[in-house]
């Protein structure tokens, strides 16, 4: 039993320390986004690719009460146009050429890494950058590469990928329920 109240204490530390202030600019930013017709783009690999697919379904099917929905895909979800990148080129660009595709100017690419420093993920965001996208980072420990790449940038403070995880789909319900809010307001 005291390892479930340390974790959760470790947990509750977490989100205590989380930037509030980031993360209403970004949930602003995503209602915006969705109120000029904008895609956003989420990524992420393993545990952060889960919850980059939880947050495109959440904002596509969770928030979607009037006639505008949010135009969201999950750079990670199409398994074959992943590997098929992944084969051809290299694992580093599965993102990137997926941008390439799509992305415009005033898009917004979300990205998680936990370490902050996943290649694939850090050579989209450059990408991105590049295109006049809105970059937005979700990532642990010292926030790792991504934290000083992205326009926004929310970094779990803790050196454990599974809480930094747990902490970024918390994250996610909760960009959900204020957009959920937002728009019936």
């Amino acid at each position: 039993m005291e390892y479930g109240r340390k974790y959760f204490e470790e947990l509750k530390g977490c989100l205590d320390r989380i930037d509030l202030k980031t993360l209403d600019e970004i949930i602003e930013l995503l209602f915006n986004s969705k109120q000029g017709g904008k895609q956003i783009f989420t990524m992420g690999n393993g545990g952060s690719g889960s919850t980059a697919s939880h947050l495109a379904c959440d904002l596509n099917k969770g928030v979607c009460s009037d006639n505008r929905r949010f135009k969201v895909i999950c750079l990670n979800d199409n398994i074959a146009t992943v590997l098929a990148y992944a084969n051809d080129m290299s694992y580093e660009d599965v993102f990137v050429e997926q941008l390439k595709n799509f992305v415009n100017a005033c898009d917004v690419v979300l990205a998680f890494s936990g370490s902050g420093n996943s290649e694939n993920v850090l050579r989209a965001v450059d990408f991105a950058n590049k295109e006049d996208a809105i970059t937005v980072g979700f990532s642990g420990f010292d926030g790792g590469k991504l934290a000083k790449l992205v326009e926004y940038s929310v970094v779990v403070p803790i050196n454990d990928m599974q809480k930094c995880e747990d902490v970024h789909l918390i994250l996610g319900h909760l960009i959900m329920q204020e957009l959920n809010k937002s728009i019936r307001d």
